[in-house]
């Protein structure tokens, strides 16, 4: 089933120096922009990272230091990358977990703001796994008929993605063929940041999502415990869940 869009809709997939979105960089980005009248735009680009590539991450995509070190910084791609996303609602696969907070946080440690919370967000692996919990690889198998050759290449799982949102709408009655609706579907629309640090409780309050204070209010813990503000803003977290963290304690101040 071929997609029906409003706006163009843009898969993304990318390859890493590791796995933490607050402190790793980007090696490698694929985007497949899918435009309402169904022609593809494809953008595929190797960036040097500026830092070290783990051996654990080497092992997965393939990528070495001396692949990337002649190639462009992010800070050299990223306001031309954001220009070319503009209009566009976003989809991956893992993408709100990984791909998302790591694109992100690269844009805002050069000063920009993607402002992806303004877009319609799509993760089809959320769809795959409440349906068939399995990997990408198996994904699309299991929905295309196919074997995914050049797994973990960036530009071979952005396709294959795209090609497993449309399998998924020829296979299950409940998705409706509208990117806000797979939007609404895949999205944790309680939580607050993208890695998920902070969450709305049932009360529609503001609560940490993990440590020592895991279910407490925000407000009411720095209100008790001000450091704890200062040990997260100096912390390894990432920096739009630190923008989020002084956004409350801010608007907190103010309301006394």
């Amino acid at each position: 089933m071929d997609l029906k869009l409003v706006r163009p809709l843009l898969f993304f997939d990318i390859e890493s120096t590791g796995l933490n979105v607050a402190t790793d960089r980007i090696v490698e980005i694929s985007m497949v922009k899918l435009m309402p009248d169904g022609t593809r735009q494809v953008k595929t680009r190797r960036v040097n990272p500026t830092i070290p590539i783990s051996k654990e991450a080497q092992a997965v995509h393939g990528i070495s230091d001396d692949d990337v070190k002649d190639e462009p910084t992010f800070e050299q791609l990223a306001k031309s990358m954001l220009k070319w996303m503009e209009g566009c609602d976003i989809a991956g696969y893992n993408s709100l977990n990984f791909d998302i907070p790591m694109l992100t946080e690269e844009f805002m440690r050069v000063g920009l703001d993607p402002k992806f919370r303004e877009r319609n967000l799509v993760d089809v692996q959320v769809i795959f796994y409440k349906h068939e919990p399995r990997t990408l690889s198996a994904a699309y198998r299991f929905y295309c008929g196919k074997n995914l050759d050049d797994a973990h290449s960036a530009e071979a799982d952005t396709l294959a993605t795209l090609e497993v949102l449309e399998a998924q709408l020829d296979r299950y009655d409940d998705l409706k063929n509208d990117v806000a609706e797979l939007s609404r579907y895949t999205c944790r629309e309680k939580m607050l940041d993208y890695a998920g640090r902070f969450v709305m409780n049932d009360r529609n309050v503001p609560v940490f999502n993990f440590g020592k204070h895991k279910g407490k209010p925000i407000t009411e813990v720095l209100a008790k415990e001000p450091s704890y503000y200062t040990w997260m803003m100096d912390g390894e977290f990432t920096q739009d869940t630190k923008n989020i963290l002084t956004k409350i304690y801010l608007e907190a101040k103010s309301s006394r």
